[in-house]
């Protein structure tokens, strides 16, 4: 007998049929005699209509309160998945977050965890039921509802795992594994049977849709060992560990695309130091991430500083920039949406050379212009044009011969 933790995302519980798809599964799983605790999303959808019904009502909704709002579409599910397995004869029980001992901090919209007291969780489980956690929200210490931002049933499904010790993780998605790049926008993309905490880390900050970056950052910190792999079927899926030595064979693991990003550029910025400190701690101060900095070489006591972010916060940093702008005495600053960001990833890269060169070139050849360069050990990141997002993310992939599969 073992202890699993199960994670469905939204699209695998998108409807009353792929409920029952999934409360069948469990039910197997179950009747092994494995002791199991699923976590669900939203069902696929609901959270984006909940969030166009919230600015129908105001335009700027409160933070709170729309945490309040999302919630539901989690506790829809849970409810749903508990009476299907209850149709199957299978003992069940549905818990909120917070009911499953999830307490955040206080920032209502992108919370973050900070510990789990799974008590009742085990006290179901050792009553023979299963249990189902609705994924991507917990409780401050206030006990307000707080939720973990997009993504969040993922960090959900790894904290829980860390929290009860479970012997197995499994994150449940509509593809099959993690894919060299996204087969939706490259059809000859090749699942990757293993993959490192880092490069999959990488690839989820960086725009890849399976996981949660998060997720993937708490996972490696407690070294839980979890599988991607397909509701719809019973293939192997991919496993996301500890870095291996032969890992470091591959140079260029996977290739992601960033969507919905924006770019703000503050002109004139005093070359004075604590300047740059002022702007990002402001920032920081709202909880907006900020991706990508670049500053302009110096001149005539001046400079540029340029930075990406998620094109959904543009709003709420123009707001915080216009007033730093004036306070530091900038010339002003211009903001741009309609870009994405590229990346190629890959541990190997540590100990190969000439991946920068490759991935300019491949660009340089499909006519696609840079914006930004970043890099770190492991990964290159460039900005371009948003509507050459999939030309040039298929692009680079065969530049780097990622449509071959290979050994893990």
């Amino acid at each position: 007998m073992s202890l699993i933790v199960q994670k469905y995302g939204g699209t695998s519980v998108g409807n009353p049929e792929r409920i029952r798809n999934v409360a069948n599964r469990v039910a197997r799983w179950h009747k092994e005699g494995h002791h199991v605790v699923v976590v669900v999303s939203a069902m696929s959808g609901v959270t984006d209509s909940l969030i166009k019904l919230a600015k129908e009502v105001t335009t700027e909704p409160a933070e709170r309160e729309m945490d309040m709002l999302l919630a539901t579409g989690e506790q829809t599910t849970i409810a749903l998945t508990a009476m299907a397995l209850h149709g199957l004869g299978i003992p069940a029980v549905s818990l909120t977050g917070a009911q499953a001992g999830i307490v955040t901090d206080g920032v209502h919209t992108k919370a973050k965890i900070a510990n789990i007291t799974p008590k009742k969780v085990h006290d179901h489980l050792n009553a023979g039921n299963v249990v189902i956690v609705a994924g991507f929200q917990g409780q401050d210490d206030q006990g307000a509802i707080t939720t973990l931002g997009r993504g969040g049933s993922d960090l959900t499904a790894i904290a829980l795992a860390a929290a009860v010790k479970a012997d197995v993780c499994q994150i449940y998605t509509d593809v099959d594994g993690v894919y060299t790049a996204d087969p939706r926008l490259v059809p000859n993309a090749t699942k990757i049977q293993e993959i490192s905490y880092d490069e999959m880390l990488e690839m989820a900050s960086l725009g890849a849709k399976v996981m949660q970056a998060r997720s993937v950052e708490f996972a490696k910190k407690f070294k839980v060992v979890f599988e991607v792999r397909s509701s719809f079927n019973d293939n192997p899926g991919t496993i996301v560990k500890q870095e291996t030595k032969n890992m470091e064979n591959v140079v260029v693991r996977g290739v992601s695309l960033e969507k919905n990003q924006a770019k703000i550029t503050i002109a004139g910025v005093p070359d004075q130091p604590g300047i740059a400190a002022q702007i990002f701690t402001a920032l920081a101060e709202a909880s907006l991430n900020i991706d990508m900095i670049v500053q302009n070489v110096s001149a005539q006591g001046s400079t540029d500083i340029t930075f990406t972010l998620n094109k959904d916060d543009l709003g709420k940093a123009r707001k915080l920039i216009e007033p730093i702008v004036a306070k530091i005495g900038a010339k002003g600053f211009t903001a741009l949406e309609g870009i994405s960001k590229l990346s190629v990833v890959g541990i190997g890269m540590r100990s190969h050379g000439g991946v920068a060169a490759k991935l300019f070139r491949a660009l340089s050849e499909a006519k696609v212009n840079i914006l930004m360069i970043s890099t770190s050990e492991i990964k290159i990141s460039v900005t371009i044009d948003e509507a050459l997002g999939q030309k040039a993310t298929q692009t680079v992939h065969d530049a780097f011969g990622l449509n071959i599969a290979k050994p893990a």
